[in-house]
């Protein structure tokens, strides 16, 4: 599953690569969001929303996405 910072939410990690991919001399960088995968082999993949909404993902902040294996 993926896991992003909520649209409108404060993304520190994301402003800091923001700002130093162009001191870098990457040009034309904007919008940079940070988030983080998270791989689980599960039994019964129904459960997946019910752990990210109680222990993997903040709700509150945070967005996410259940990706199935390929």
């Amino acid at each position: 599953m993926l896991i992003r910072p909520k649209a409108g939410i404060l993304d520190p990690q994301g402003l800091a690569v923001e700002r130093a991919l162009p001191a870098l001399g990457f040009g034309g960088v904007r919008e940079v969001h940070v988030g983080r995968l998270i791989e689980l082999e599960v039994a019964d993949v129904a459960q997946l929303p019910q752990m990210c909404e109680q222990l993997l993902a903040n709700p509150l902040i945070e967005d996410y996405e259940i990706i199935a294996p390929a």
